[in-house]
Order: C-alpha cells, then sequence, then structure tokens
C-alpha cells in the first residue's frame, strides 16, 4: 500500500490540484460551502498520505526531516478544521516535489547523456572468418572487431587495418574529427563519421576509457562535500529545533494555529537541496567539456588555490622533441641530408626520430662499419664517405674544422634550450640542427587566464637542466622555474608550499609524477599521461587538452560561488518569513509554504546556470 502511494505521487499530486479547484468554484460561483469543504478535506486526507508515509520512514531510521514538519502541520490545521491551509499546503509541498525532482534530474544530464552514449553492441571475429554481431560484453582483450561508417567503438582499441575520422566529443569534449590509421589508438564511446576499420581489443568493460568516465562522474555526483556533510548535520539537529520551538510557542501562547505555522516556516528545503545541485551542475558541465571533477571536495579546494605547479614535459611542452632549428654549410647538402637520415633509421636515440620526421622523404642509401661512440654519437661509412652524426664533442674528435659562423649559430641553438644534432661528412661540417621539445600551442594564453582567476604563483619543475626550464619559464612568464629535479625533489618543494600556508594544484602526466599528484591539495593529470597518474590525481583533463584547464578553474569557482548563493538564499527565506510571521499580520501557513516551494525552485535554477557555465574571454 505505502509503495503504491509513493509510485502515484505525481498523480495524487494532480487529484489534489483538481480537488482544491472544484472546492473553490462552488464556493465562489454558487455558494456550496459542503462541497468546498468536503473537496478540501479529501484533498487534504489524500495529500498528506505519501507526505507521512515518508516522515514515518524517517523517523523509523531516528531522523526528523522535513516531511515530519509538514505532516504534523497538516494534521494540525485538520484538527482545527482550518481545511483551506491543510490542502493547500499538501498541495504546493507534493508539487514543489515534483518541480524539485525533474530539475534535478536536468542537473545529472551529462551523467545521463554518457550511458546512453555506451556501445551496446560489437561485431566480432569468428573462429570461422566471419563476424558476428555480439553484445559488448562478450567481447574480450585480443578479440578482433569491425567498425563500419557511423558505428561506435565498443572497446579501447588499437586499429589493424583500414582509416577513418572519428568523433571523440564522448571523451575529449571536442567534435572535431580525429584521423585514424593503422597503428592509431580508438577509444569505447566515440564514433566512426566515415571509413571502416578492424581494431584489436585492448581494454573492454569498465576498464575503456569511457567506462572509467562514466564511473568517476558517477562517484563524483554521488560524493558529498564539506559543505554538503555541514548542512545534512545542520539539519539533523536543525528540524527538530523547529519542531521544539513550535511545541514552545503553542505552551506560552495556546495558539496551536501560530505553532503550526512555524512548523511549516522553518522548513529548510531550499537549504537541504540547494548545495547538492550547485555541486551536481558544476560536475556535469564539467564532464560535458572534457574535464573530470572527482568530487565535490576538489570543487572547494580548486576553487581557493592560489599556487598552480607543472611538470614540464608533457604538460606545458607537448612531449614529443622535433627539429625547432637548422643550418646548412657547404655543398651537396640533399646528399649530406640523405647520409643523416640513412644512419639515424638504424639508431634508437631519441633525436633520431625528430631528425627523421624533418627530413622526411629523402634518397636512403646502405650504412656500413657503424661505431657507436657513447655520448657523443655515431660514426658509419656510406657510400664510401666517412659520415660522423652526433654533438659538439664527437665533431672535435673526428677533427670538423668549424668556423666561426657555425660556432656561432651552435651558440645560438643552445641557448635557444635546443639538443644539438651534427653532421659532417669527410671531415667537413655540413649540418646543424637543434632538437627540442616545442611548448604547447596556446598554453601561454591558457596561463594569462590563470593569472586572471587569481593563481599568484605559476611554477615549473622539471627533471631537465636548468637552462632549458629558465627558456620554457621566460617564454611562458612563469613565477619560478626549477630544474634538474628528481620526482622526490618535486614532491618534496610542493609539501614545502604547502607547509606555508599555499593552496597548491600540480598538473603532470607521468608515472613519476604520481607522488606530486598525490601530495598536492590538487593533483591534475593529462588525460592523455599515464594510468597511474590519473587515477592518483583529483582532475583529470581528457585528451591532454591543456585549454581545458582555465575552464576547470573558472567553474570550480563559479560552483563554490554558486552553492554561497543557495545557502544565503535559503537561510534569507527563512529568516524573512519568520520575521513577517512576528512583525506582520498576513503571513500564513499556505504562503508560507509557496514561499518555501519557491525559494527552492530558485535555488535549483540557480544551480542549473551552471549547466550553461562557460569561461569569460
Amino acid at each position: 500500500m505505502q509503495r503504491q502511494i509513493l509510485k502515484n505521487k505525481n498523480k495524487i499530486t494532480v487529484v489534489n490540484a483538481i480537488l482544491i479547484v472544484v472546492g473553490f468554484l462552488s464556493k465562489w460561483t454558487v455558494g456550496n460551502i459542503e462541497i468546498f469543504t468536503w473537496s478540501l478535506v479529501i484533498a487534504s486526507v489524500l495529500g498528506v498520505s505519501p507526505i507521512a508515509i515518508q516522515a514515518y520512514q524517517a523517523l523509523r531510521v531516528k531522523v526528523v526531516s522535513i516531511d515530519v514538519l509538514v505532516t504534523i502541520a497538516v494534521i494540525g490545521a485538520f484538527l482545527i478544521r482550518n481545511f483551506e491551509e491543510s490542502a493547500i499546503v499538501t498541495f504546493l509541498f507534493l508539487f514543489g516535489a515534483y518541480l524539485e525532482q525533474r530539475t534535478l534530474n536536468k542537473t545529472r544530464s551529462a551523467i545521463k547523456e554518457l550511458t546512453e552514449m555506451a556501445p551496446e553492441n560489437a561485431l566480432k571475429l569468428m573462429e570461422d572468418g566471419e563476424f558476428l554481431e555480439v553484445e559488448v560484453d562478450e567481447v574480450d582483450v585480443g578479440d578482433i572487431l569491425l567498425v563500419k561508417t557511423g558505428a561506435k567503438i565498443p572497446v579501447d582499441g588499437t586499429v589493424l587495418t583500414g582509416e577513418g575520422s572519428i568523433n571523440e566529443a564522448s571523451i575529449t569534449g571536442e567534435s572535431i574529427p580525429v584521423a585514424k590509421e593503422k597503428g592509431s589508438k580508438v577509444y569505447a564511446g566515440t564514433i566512426l563519421d566515415n571509413g571502416t576499420i578492424q581494431i584489436v581489443a585492448d581494454r573492454v568493460g569498465e576498464d575503456t576509457t569511457f567506462g572509467k568516465i562514466i564511473e568517476l562522474v558517477e562517484e563524483a555526483q554521488d560524493s558529498k562535500s564539506e559543505a554538503e556533510r555541514f548542512i545534512d548535520r545542520f539539519s539533523k539537529y536543525y528540524t527538530p529545533a523547529v519542531l521544539v520551538l513550535a511545541f514552545i510557542v503553542w505552551l506560552i501562547s495556546r495558539n496551536i494555529e501560530l505553532a503550526i505555522t512555524i512548523l511549516v516556516l522553518g522548513c529548510p528545503g531550499a537549504l537541504v537541496i540547494g548545495v547538492p545541485v550547485s555541486h551536481v551542475a558544476g560536475i556535469g558541465n564539467g564532464a560535458r567539456h572534457g574535464v573530470l571533477l572527482k568530487g565535490s571536495e576538489v570543487i572547494s579546494d580548486f576553487s581557493r588555490l592560489d599556487t598552480m605547479v607543472f611538470d614540464k614535459t608533457g604538460t606545458l611542452t607537448v612531449g614529443n622533441p622535433s627539429v625547432a632549428e637548422k643550418e646548412y654549410y657547404g655543398d651537396k647538402i640533399e646528399e649530406a641530408l640523405g647520409y643523416l637520415a640513412s644512419i639515424e633509421r638504424e639508431s634508437d636515440h631519441p633525436l633520431a626520430k625528430a631528425v627523421l620526421e624533418d627530413i622526411s622523404e629523402i634518397t636512403i642509401s646502405v650504412v656500413e662499419d657503424t661505431e657507436v661512440i657513447k655520448g657523443e654519437g655515431i660514426i658509419a661509412s656510406v657510400n664510401g664517405h666517412r659520415v660522423a652524426v652526433g654533438n659538439v664533442a664527437l665533431m672535435e674528435r673526428e677533427n670538423v674544422k668549424i668556423d666561426e659562423r657555425a660556432k656561432n649559430d651552435i651558440a645560438r641553438f643552445e641557448k635557444n634550450g635546443n639538443s644539438l644534432v651534427l653532421t659532417s661528412v669527410n671531415g667537413e661540417l655540413k649540418v646543424l640542427m637543434g632538437v627540442r621539445d616545442q611548448i604547447r600551442p596556446g598554453v601561454k594564453d591558457d596561463l594569462m587566464k590563470l593569472k586572471k582567476l587569481r593563481v599568484k604563483n605559476l611554477i615549473v619543475l622539471s627533471g631537465d637542466n636548468q637552462g632549458t626550464v629558465d627558456l620554457v619559464s621566460s617564454k611562458l612568464g612563469l613565477t619560478e622555474a626549477h630544474g634538474n629535479m628528481l620526482p622526490e625533489d618535486k614532491s618534496a618543494y610542493i609539501k614545502k608550499l604547502i607547509e606555508k600556508g599555499h593552496i597548491v594544484a600540480f598538473v603532470g602526466d607521468g608515472v613519476n609524477d604520481s607522488p606530486s599528484l598525490a601530495l598536492a591539495n590538487i593533483g591534475i593529470a593529462m588525460g592523455s599521461g599515464t594510468d597511474v597518474a590519473i587515477e592518483t590525481s583529483d582532475v583529470v583533463l581528457m585528451n591532454s587538452d591543456f585549454s581545458r584547464l582555465p575552464h576547470a578553474l573558472g567553474l570550480t569557482k563559479a560552483t563554490a560561488r554558486n552553492m554561497r548563493q543557495n545557502i544565503i538564499i535559503a537561510v534569507g527565506v527563512v529568516m524573512i518569513l519568520l520575521a513577517s510571521l512576528i512583525f506582520s499580520d498576513w503571513m500564513n501557513m499556505s504562503i508560507g509554504m509557496l514561499v518555501h516551494e519557491g525559494s527552492i525552485l530558485a535555488v535549483i535554477l540557480n544551480g542549473m546556470r551552471l549547466l550553461r557555465y562557460k569561461l569569460r574571454q
């Protein structure tokens, strides 16, 4: 019986409203007081039933909820034959609960949209060589899957054959399609806009990037901030206090209607709902824009931070060294570049890939008599020519003449933070290349936005040499730059900042960043970083998009501000209502409940504004 009543609460609200309208129309049109009275009596009994059941369920677990206050108030009004107020109060309370639930569901739309994006089926390669459609739960790691145009990628995997463009908005928040070919990584929940590809499953089910996003957002939306926990504790004692106050007023004044009105006016509905709706809407906005906030505590700390510390490689820089500067000397440069490419193809040195990418397509020759000089480079024979590829020390070993122009170029390249790759042919310098990790496009503008959001200290910590770190720092306008730092040095530095009273965020992407991510007040991981960095962090920027960082900070500040606004609205309304009851003669139960439901709707709508939040340019 109880379950049926609660299940049909919305229908009861509609019937309640109809009975109230019928009652008042019969009184105002034909003056039939009997229909008026019985309509309101039935409306009161029908309306209070779901409220009373919820009150009873709360009392069973020793909680004096808002439902208890309203139930007592309605029963009291009914006993003193004030049927108008008992009927209207039940309708307003039920209608307010309906609006509250509906708008709360909208604030949870981000997680709903995510779950609806989750793939359900996959085309799996069977033993007979045919592709058969199966449920995504039946896919295991190592299975080969076929994905056609318009289909969702069912798992995280690697492209085996084919190519196409994939919309990765569900992962990164960015709707521009990304080209994929053999060897490219693909993610569950993304959509193949065009082309046909075969992939091998690397991660399935909850282990996929998409599965982890859903899990993180669900956990974050279900978590409670310090403010919410305080309000829960406050409501636990406040609601019984209102009950006691109403009883004391009745004992002193013997005015039961006044006591009942106090019960209605003291309901803390807007206070209880105001903070959670801001919290859920803020996390939902982040999920839509490629920012995962792991819970309400993160919002509170993040919104107050004054210091942001960055790892350099892969965070402020691309993390993929490339040729930034180059100079050529003498003639037959095309031939010398071919020799350089031929030697670098056989090298596993980190700079070799950057050199080959820069040279691109060129004639490759056979390399013979290769000799690796540790810490200096490679000497080899190519087409009968002695070719040396390495640093300045190797050129000196080979007695290569370096004229004044080349010396100036070398000094300039080093000053610009480059690692040098020199190439000589038969003892004559031909090529000078400067390889360095490039600064991420747009990072400087993003850092300026962080400064405008009142981040006072922007600090870079790196394992690279101090000269390189200083160069990056000067280009980006950072507050401090520290190089030659091991992971334990970074952690110690962050600990020192926290001990000085700073609220510190650390931004990184690697395994070596995990201790710092865990130690900082807010750990922020670049989404394409390692799993351990993402698991350790409090905030994840999907697809390593640094531009999401200012949005994340602005969003948490807006969310914290929104929470405070809702608390002020809720407390202010209660104070105004109680003051009106004391200092005026027009305040009653119906008006009080109407204002209360209006305040609940106001805080919900205020919270929902966060769903549309965008950082101002």
